[in-house]
């Protein structure tokens, strides 16, 4: 199996305007900058709550503390939001009407209901399919987020930690290497 896309520039842009184009535009939007920005996993954004990502004042928290049941591995991580994210959080409760309780979905599907890992992992695939970007998978956001760090230098260790990988011959993996990396690389010769 072929490792996911990872996104353009311009893709990402591709993606954005056609969520903005659609029904539970917030919402997707929402979801895609969690994966793009965060480089959680599609299952650790099904899995949150509120109060994984909410203060008790309702604005948006700076680091989200994911439980061991949360993550793949099952052991517990911090993921840190950065502020762009965290205003497009705050966007996007703007546009919620939810109850204040902190078990309660961050993300809903139409139907009201939380969002699986596997109902989201098909969201994205359509998403991406209907937005004209092949190749992509709910994957994709992870992989974009790795290898946009790679490419602006942060070392393999941090990315490692950022992904929650034990091990950096697995983050490795997760670095596409395109053009525009070897170009600056030649210069700094």
């Amino acid at each position: 199996m072929s490792q996911a896309k990872t996104l353009t520039a311009a893709e990402q842009q591709q993606v954005l305007h056609y969520i903005s184009q659609h029904k539970f535009a917030a919402r997707n939007r929402a979801m895609f900058l969690m994966g793009l920005y965060s480089g959680m996993r599609v299952g650790e954004i099904a899995s949150l709550r509120l109060g994984d990502v909410l203060n008790a004042d309702c604005s948006v928290k700076c680091e989200v503390r994911l439980r061991a049941d949360q993550t793949k591995g099952k052991h517990p991580r911090t993921v840190f939001i950065s502020n762009k994210l965290q205003l497009e959080l705050a966007g996007f409760m703007s546009t919620r009407n939810v109850p204040n309780n902190p078990a309660h979905p961050l993300f809903i599907t139409a139907g009201r209901r939380a969002f699986s890992a596997n109902v989201m992992t098909q969201h994205f695939y359509w998403l991406f399919k209907k937005a004209g970007i092949s190749g992509a998978s709910s994957h994709t956001m992870r992989r974009s987020f790795i290898t946009t760090l790679a490419s602006k230098g942060i070392g393999v260790r941090v990315l490692a930690s950022l992904a929650g990988h034990r091990s950096i011959a697995v983050t490795q993996r997760y670095i596409d290497v395109h053009d525009d990396m070897k170009r600056n690389a030649v210069e700094l010769v």
